[in-house]
């Protein structure tokens, strides 16, 4: 049976749904980047690498899509995407500064355009004080970077995929403004 198939037998088509959601997304990002000859980057912490993968997955992504670091650790976020060490020490990863420099730093790393950043709280359980479900993106466009708090519920592959879904609808947002 193709995976799509169980997928949706076994969510009540509820997966199937929205990763047919994350690619149209991821699609129509792609296509208007392209057109205006702009790139993106993206820095993953709690989504481990599937924001880039839905990017990735689109036909033509090579055209703008640059790159992607999965900084899983604060160390990996200083060292690599020059996330200051003193705010990481004070808030913890899972803050909004934190996301708009980790959305810096990518796009700093790769000569990007835009940037997207996901960081956050997975589950099972909260982690430096916040509980499971509470997750940062940051975005940075050529006019500046912003980040958007998101409180989500289920369990750790839906806050993971659903984190993904709401940073390409946030973006897909800013390119189309």
């Amino acid at each position: 049976m193709p995976a799509a198939e169980y997928l949706a037998q076994s969510s009540g088509g509820y997966v199937a749904e929205e990763i047919s959601s994350q690619y149209r997304l991821a699609q129509e990002c792609i296509a208007h980047l392209s057109s205006r000859h702009q790139t993106l980057a993206v820095a993953e912490s709690l989504t481990g690498g599937a924001l880039a993968s839905a990017f990735v997955d689109v036909s033509g992504a090579s055209l703008c899509f640059r790159g992607g670091v999965v900084a899983y650790t604060v160390e990996a976020k200083a060292q690599i995407l020059g996330v200051d060490q003193g705010d990481l020490a004070r808030t913890g990863p899972v803050d909004r500064q934190i996301a708009c420099q980790m959305a810096r730093g990518v796009a700093r790393l790769f000569g990007a355009d835009y940037a997207l950043a996901t960081t956050g709280v997975a589950g099972p359980g909260s982690a430096d004080g916040h509980p499971a479900g509470t997750v940062w993106i940051g975005i940075l466009t050529p006019d500046g970077v912003r980040a958007r708090l998101l409180q989500l519920s289920g369990m750790r592959q839906d806050v993971r995929r659903s984190t993904v879904e709401c940073a390409l609808q946030e973006f897909h947002k800013e390119l189309v403004k």
